[in-house]
């Protein structure tokens, strides 16, 4: 069966993923994307993927920024994306705090599920990818395949195991490329 590559989509955490993760970024200048950021989401764009960001941003519930401030950010990430031709899909955020039990905030899925159904992609074909566990079972979840960046910290070694493992940032675009058709069949060359 031959699927619509357009259909395929690469989920990314933002902060620690594809950009410096600050302490509650609560201002544009404050969010510095990584050099390598640019570069991987092109190839993506260019392969056929959809490329979404989804994010927790509790600083929202807990009043250090409000959503004006997070919008801004957002749109800084993406005209520095734009100037080196890589471009977003689209950004979900879950603006809750933890202890409010909400759907969206990761590892639950429901900004995944929402994204696959605003965007009409097929998650058995998709990936999440993220530095941290709960990216990990969000992708599980959500029936993605997975790849965590850096492996896991010995906290978080008896969680979800990672369908790959890539040292960088820069090795993701190649780690999904190189599955081939996406169904499993080509094996990818990196890092267990």
């Amino acid at each position: 069966m031959v699927r619509n590559p357009m259909n395929r989509a690469v989920f990314f955490d933002r902060d620690g993923t594809i950009a410096k993760d600050v302490n509650y970024c609560r201002r544009p200048e404050d969010f510095v994307l990584f050099p390598e950021a640019a570069k991987v989401i092109k190839k993506l764009n260019k392969c056929g993927f959809k490329v979404i960001i989804i994010t927790n941003q509790s600083g929202i519930a807990r009043g250090y920024f409000d959503e004006e401030v997070l919008n801004r950010i957002h749109k800084k990430m993406q005209e520095e994306l734009a100037r080196k031709g890589a471009y977003i899909d689209g950004v979900y955020y879950c603006p809750h705090h933890p202890d409010d039990n909400c759907e969206c905030r990761k590892p639950k899925p429901a900004l995944v599920l929402q994204a696959a159904r605003d965007l009409n992609i097929d998650l058995e074909q998709s990936f999440v990818v993220g530095d941290l566990q709960k990216d990990m079972e969000l992708g599980k979840v959500a029936g993605c395949k997975t790849i965590l960046i850096g492996g896991p910290s010995p906290t978080e070694s008896d969680g979800v195991t990672p369908d790959a493992i890539v040292a960088s940032l820069a090795a993701v675009s190649d780690a999904i490329l190189g599955w081939g058709d996406n169904d499993g069949n080509t094996e990818v060359n990196i890092e267990r």
